[in-house]
């Protein structure tokens, strides 16, 4: 069931991944994979992957008698998201599209929950499709922001709102001097 809340989350959705497929379609291979930190365990296409497993495991919930429940913990993880950035780039084309189609889905007879491991202990949290993109935004835009150093560490140039969240970029343009004040 579409509502005006979930088509402007998937929205927002499409506007995120879109930016990253746009920055990942100028990559090539050797700075995607680029190895960052002192220990080289970072590079671009590792937080691509993790940003694509996560919405991944949003559209991979299950149905049960009681509720369709998402488990961020069990992600698919495919090592070919984070070395091909043609691969990624790709996959992130396909995300876009299953996630245009998310509002399809019937969980309005489903009670939806997250699976949460806290400690030794899983948890059943209840949760919303709303409330899911909400989150998968922000951490897409979290990783960007993270992608965004990486990149100008090799000197890749990347667009001033890429990995900035709508709130931030809405707040610049409101404290911005009009262009009234700016000629006063």
């Amino acid at each position: 069931m579409s509502t005006p809340a979930l088509n402007a989350l998937l929205e927002e959705a499409a506007d995120t991944l879109r930016s990253l497929a746009t920055f990942v379609a100028t990559l090539p291979a050797a700075q995607y994979t680029a190895p960052h930190g002192a220990d080289a365990r970072h590079s671009i296409g590792k937080h691509v992957r993790h940003i694509l497993d996560h919405y991944e495991a949003l559209l991979a919930g299950r149905y049960d008698a009681q509720a369709f429940t998402i488990d961020y913990e069990h992600r698919q993880r495919d090592p070919d998201l984070e070395r091909h950035p043609e691969v990624a780039r790709e996959h992130l084309h396909h995300l876009r599209e299953r996630l245009t189609r998310l509002w399809q889905r019937d969980t309005a007879t489903h009670r939806l929950q997250l699976t949460y491991r806290a400690g030794d202990h899983m948890f059943p949290l209840n949760t919303s499709v709303e409330r899911e993109l909400a989150f998968l935004n922000s951490h897409a835009i979290h990783h960007m922001a993270i992608i965004a150093l990486l990149a100008d560490t090799q000197g890749i140039e990347v667009a001033e709102t890429f990995g900035v969240h709508p709130s931030t970029q809405r707040h610049w343009q409101n404290s911005r001097p009009s262009h009234h004040e700016v000629t006063s």
